[in-house]
């Protein structure tokens, strides 16, 4: 019987995912505020409609709702895609053209919302934490930090609770703000997000985090996953 080749590997690599040469995974990200006499009926379309509404679009992979525990707007929505491709279908332009009254209410309703579709890159592990750092990055006009994260994923990714960590860059052409998304000074800069298992395990992982990147750790956001539906448990 032929060994397998991974037998001779060492634990901590097979552990880490290798990028592959095709087009990387897609995902939305968008977070925003809501006043307090909003929130219950935000976050109830958010919950029994617009997350479901979104994930059964072709190509989309899965939707999640995190909130901040410390910094960022308050509510955070990330969908992933098979690819970049999925914005620019027929589908997702006749989710905008098809908005149901609740939809139009609730965008309404956002406070200095945030909108961002990217590209997911230099990815080191693998799974969903139910905790998330996110460091914005500085937009110096050099290109993405490639490089840079895919050193610091390397370096977390001994950390107990380390989950995944992945780069965000933005495409200019499909991050087209939101109705009440300020457009002066809108910079659209990449973010190195890590994925951890516990609230001790993320606080420790974005200060190395910063640390990898020159930042300072209050300028990463903590936030906790809420729910997340998957297209493949749609029926």
């Amino acid at each position: 019987m032929m060994a397998s080749a991974n037998l001779d590997l060492p634990l901590a690599l097979m552990s880490l995912h290798i990028e592959s040469p095709l087009a990387p995974h897609g995902l939305l990200f968008v977070a925003t505020d809501v006043d307090a006499a909003d929130e219950a009926d935000f976050n109830r379309w958010y919950d029994r409609e617009h997350v479901e509404e979104r994930v059964r679009i072709p190509g989309f992979l899965s939707g999640a709702r995190y909130q901040s525990r410390d910094g960022g707007r308050k509510h955070l929505g990330l969908y992933r895609t098979c690819s970049l491709d999925a914005f620019t279908s027929s589908a997702y332009r006749a989710a905008f053209e098809r908005q149901t009254a609740w939809s139009v209410t609730n965008l309404g309703r956002m406070r200095d919302p945030m909108r961002r579709v990217c590209a997911v890159e230099a990815v080191t592990g693998f799974g969903s934490g139910s905790q998330l750092v996110v460091l914005p990055l500085a937009a110096d006009g050099a290109g993405a930090p490639l490089a840079r994260a895919r050193n610091a994923g390397a370096e977390l990714s001994g950390a107990d609770g380390f989950v995944q960590s992945y780069l965000l860059v933005p495409d200019a052409a499909l991050s087209t703000p939101l109705p009440r998304e300020a457009t002066e000074g809108r910079v659209l800069a990449p973010m190195f997000v890590v994925e951890a298992s516990t609230p001790a395990a993320a606080a420790a992982l974005r200060a190395g985090a910063a640390a990898a990147f020159d930042a300072d750790p209050s300028a990463a956001w903590q936030f906790e996953l809420g729910w997340k539906l998957d297209a493949s448990d749609l029926r």
